[in-house]
């Protein structure tokens, strides 16, 4: 009879957890290795802990050697996830350019500061990414498709009018959306600029009023210290005069 399957569930008991945890680990690591030597691979092994802890192990080949392979043989995917992993730390693409319209229309892009221009930039940026990778996916799909078939059925069969109208409904929306997000992020920049040059003028003409009330500072400091030397001066003379023995004519006889 055969053993009785043990259920997989999480250990509650934490001494029990990191046990566990270490001997299956170890584990993994030396079957991974024995791997390597059997079958003349490469083998990575990540284990990340429950604390965040990080344990990396290669067989075959050194580390970055298995991940430059890997991230050669995946570079599409990694695009994809990297933009993706963008995308999710950002508003979806309608409610960011209402956002950024309404900013437009209204007085507020003028009150805005650089950082926050900054802000819906990088979002613009990623949003119109997203958009022309979601267009070019769309229109390449179509060209496969319609690939798959030869001329003939492509008239008999094509795709219905319905499915038809929805592909190109979509194409013009995802263009659309392309060139309000374009339009959108010219006037971000452009008002960027313009305030990082107001900002540039007004330290400068900050800096031009500061040299000139150093320069009036030096010159009052410099009338009163020749003020306060002439004024020692007086006070020198006045006192040798005073200690002077007065001579007297003699008298004639």
């Amino acid at each position: 009879m055969g053993g009785k399957k043990v259920e997989i569930k999480r250990i509650e008991n934490k001494s029990s957890r990191q046990v566990t945890f270490s001997k299956r680990r170890n584990g993994l690591i030396e079957k991974a290795r024995q791997l390597s030597i059997l079958c003349e691979s490469s083998i990575a092994v990540l284990v990340v802990s429950g604390s965040g802890k990080l344990y990396k192990s290669a067989s075959g080949d050194n580390m970055s050697k298995i991940i430059d392979r890997y991230e050669i043989h995946h570079a599409d995917e990694l695009e994809a996830l990297d933009l993706a992993e963008k995308t999710r730390n950002y508003l979806p693409l309608k409610e960011l350019l209402e956002i950024v319209q309404s900013k437009l229309e209204e007085s507020d892009v003028d009150n805005a500061s650089v950082d926050t221009l900054i802000s819906l930039e990088e979002q613009l940026e990623t949003a119109l990414s997203v958009t022309r990778a979601r267009k070019t996916e769309l229109m390449m799909g179509e060209v496969k498709s319609l690939q798959k078939t030869d001329l003939a059925e492509k008239i008999r069969n094509y795709l219905p009018h319905k499915e038809l109208l929805e592909i190109v409904q979509s194409v013009d929306s995802l263009i659309s959306m392309e060139e309000q997000l374009e339009t959108a992020l010219s006037v971000i920049r452009a008002k960027k600029t313009e305030l990082m040059m107001e900002d540039m003028k007004s330290l400068q003409e900050r800096e031009k009023l500061l040299i000139e009330e150093n320069q009036i500072l030096a010159s009052q400091v410099g009338k009163k210290t020749f003020l306060v030397i002439e004024g020692d001066r007086g006070m020198s003379w006045e006192n040798g005069s005073g200690n002077k023995v007065r001579e007297t004519l003699p008298l004639l006889k």
